[in-house]
This record gives C-alpha cells, structure tokens and sequence, in this order.
C-alpha cells in the first residue's frame, strides 16, 4: 500500500503534475487499493478541511497580506536607503545594504518570495544604474530573499509547528541567529566578489553623496518606522505579549497605519486591491496546505511515519549522519517542490526518527526550512529566479548559474548550523 502511495507521489512530481493534485490523488491511493482501508475518502475530506481550520494559521494569510502592503508601500527603499547611508561607499557596500534589507525585510514578511519581490524591485534597478552586472544583481536578491523564511517570522516555521506541535515562538526565536549567519555568508561572498571583479567607485560615490547630502536625521526619520516593524512585531512575540497569530494581526494594522497615514504611499482606494491579491497569494496554499494534511494523516493511519522512523534510526546511528543525509535529500527535494508542502508531509515523518537520535525539535525544523530555503534559487523550479529573472529580461537559468555561489555560501551556514546545534538552540536558554 505505502509503495503505491509514494509510487504515484514521485510519479506526480517527475511528470510535473501540479502538486495539489498529486496529494490529492496519493492520499485517496490506499483507499482504492484496499476498500476497508480506514482512510477513506470521507476521511481524507474531512482532514483536508479540520487541518486548514485552524486559529493558528491565520497567522499565515496575515503575514502575507502585511507583506503586501509593506511592497506597495515602498517600506524596502526606507530600510535600504539607511544601510546605504552608512556602508554604500564601501567594497561591496551596496551589495551588502541589499542583505541587509532582506533581513530586516524578512522580519516583517515570513515570506521568501515577497522579500524577493519587494526587494528585488526596488534595489536591482539601483545596483544596475551604479554599474553592478544585472545578473549578479538579480542572483544576489534571489538568494537574499531565502532569508524571509527563516528570520522570523516565518511562515513555514508556522507550518512546522502546527504539524508538530513544536511551539512556533521557540522556532522563530531559534531562527535569529542562523539567519544572521547565512547573511554573513552571503555578504562574504559579494564582498570577494566585488574586489574581484571591481565597482564603479565614482557612480557609488556619487550616490551615497547624494543620500548623505539629506542628513542623517532625515534618512534615519524617513526609515524609522519601517526599522520599527520587526522591533514591535517581534518584541511582542518573544515578550509573551502576543502569539504569533496576534502579531500578524498587529502587523497588518502597523503597516496600514505607517504605508496609509504616515508615508501616504498607499490610498485607501488600493485597500480592497491588496485584500484580493492576498487571496490569490494564500488560496492555492491553503489548498496546499489542506491536501498536504490529509495526505500526511493517511501516511500516519498506513504506520508510514514509524516504519520510515524505523529505517532512518537502523540505518543512521549518529545525529551527525542522520542529518547530512537529511539535508540531501532534502536540498534535492527543494528543487522541485516548494517549502511549504515540503515541510508539511515530511516534518511528522522524520520527526520520530530524529528525536530516538537526541536531536531536538526546534533544530530539526531550522535545518529542515533551512534546506528548503535553498530550493528557492536552485534550478529548474527556484521561484524566486522566476521573481527575480524578469526583472532583468534574463532567462531564469541564466540568473541559477550566477546565483551558484551564493548557493554555496548558503550551503556552508547549512553545513554549520547543522553540525553546531547550539547556533539555532542558545537564545532559547
């Protein structure tokens, strides 16, 4: 039964078969191999429609939609505009600020693709017009914008938590540091890139001349609330205040404030516009994330989790092993499936498995989204190389092969994270 199953699941992902209906119809398989089988189809139904009817995961189309707003509203120019102010001048100093940016911009979205788009949008432009190759450029940003889900929040640290019943504050507290590494590393390489291959040192001077002649105040006044978002939205989580499904709520009500009434870089009028486009955002991954429950329910009834617990545990033996052979599979994986369904069906499968090896929970999940997060801008179905492509009218896998190094870079804190636990588990004390 469980051969059919994962038969007709590789099947759907090789042919590329939409992934909604390759859960789907692999979730109904047992079923219609063995009638007295208990998950039914009626089962599978229900547990499409109890797994996504949950208070939890509003905090997912929430995130999502102050996402939204935080674009249109322009908050990633306000945030670049005050590293650029500092660092611009310097060896790879806009490179840099357009890392740190993703940072800051990850804190207030918990969405790669956003971070991607936002950023991408506003500072590609910039880096071509001071003389950066627009491939790197787009590479840089698509990579970069991995870090949206893992500074959190996150919106798949959500999803893990939900399947696992891990506490999604300890994993967004859990994601702060290698988030930060992984922007070390990716600054590291624009840095050797850029003395490398050289900058145009006069358009950069020029430019970051231009944004010092405005004067710290005002750069540092014009980005201040946009700086503020992370502080209150996190501030409020890691204080207990707030849950984070409550912190999505403030989230989207800070940036409607800030992008409405302070910047006035959004009418009212654009309000029902914003709403419509997060439901096209949110609707085909809540659809997603309903079959991908279902699916996941079924393997639990067909003892999946336990067998595949089972062979992991005798096969491995060591914390180390069993995670290097995670993060393969899982890097693979990443390249043709996208993070969320990806940490749904396989975060209550190898959990079992990790914790008989002493692993723990929240480090599980931070290398799990980690590797995911790579899948990002790694060919052929890297979707922020479909974000960040057209931007510069390049085909997508002219963007991957540029974007190999700082995939390398990204590997590397992988690798770090992975092997050194307390990187993700000493701010949880």
């Amino acid at each position: 039964m469980l051969a059919a199953v994962f038969t007709v699941f590789l099947v759907g992902l090789v042919a590329s078969v939409p992934i909604a209906v390759t859960l789907g119809v692999a979730a109904i398989v047992p079923a219609l191999v063995n009638p007295g089988f208990a998950g039914s189809i009626q089962f599978v139904t229900r547990a499409i429609l109890t797994g996504v009817d949950n208070t939890a995961i509003l905090a997912v189309p929430l995130f999502i939609l102050s996402g939204a707003i935080m674009a249109k509203g322009g908050i990633s120019k306000k945030l670049f505009d005050i590293f650029a102010f500092f660092i611009g001048d310097k060896t790879a100093g806009i490179p840099i600020a357009v890392v740190c940016t993703c940072l800051f911009y990850g804190a207030i979205s918990g969405s790669g693709i956003a971070t991607a788009a936002a950023v991408g949008g506003m500072t590609i432009p910039i880096m071509i017009e001071l003389g950066y190759d627009k491939v790197f450029a787009a590479a840089l940003v698509a990579t970069a914008g991995g870090l949206g889900v893992i500074i959190p929040p996150s919106i798949p640290f959500i999803m893990y938590g939900l399947t696992t019943g891990v506490s999604v504050g300890a994993l967004f507290t859990a994601g702060i540091l290698p988030g930060i590494l992984i922007g070390i590393c990716l600054m590291t390489y624009a840095y050797i890139y850029c003395r490398r291959h050289g900058e145009d040192k006069a358009k950069i001077k020029a430019n970051c001349q231009k944004l010092r002649s405005k004067g710290f105040w005002t750069v540092f006044k014009e980005s201040f609330w946009a700086l503020l978002a992370p502080v209150i939205i996190l501030g409020g989580i890691y204080t207990g205040i707030v849950t984070p499904t409550e912190a999505a709520n403030i989230s989207v009500i800070y940036s409607l404030l800030i992008c409405v009434f302070i910047y006035k870089t959004i009418s009212l009028k654009k309000i029902p516009e914003l709403l419509i486009e997060t439901v096209r955002s949110y609707a085909p991954l809540a659809l997603l994330m309903g079959l991908a429950i279902g699916f996941g329910r079924v393997l639990s009834l067909a003892q999946a989790p336990a067998l595949i617990g089972n062979f992991l545990t005798g096969t491995f033996t060591s914390r180390i092993s069993f995670l290097m052979a995670m993060n393969i599979v899982l890097l693979l994986l990443g390249m043709v499936m996208d993070v969320g369904p990806a940490v749904i069906i396989l975060a209550p499968m190898l959990l079992p498995a990790a914790v008989a090896l002493g692993i723990n929970p929240v480090h599980l999940g931070i290398v799990m989204v980690m590797n995911l997060a790579i899948g990002f801008v790694t060919p052929p179905f890297g979707v922020n190389l479909f974000v960040t492509a057209p931007l510069i009218q390049t085909s997508v896998m002219k963007v991957g092969i540029k974007a190999y190094p700082f995939v390398l870079a990204f590997v590397i804190a992988l690798v770090l994270v992975t092997v050194f636990p307390a990187i993700s588990l000493v701010l949880l004390g």
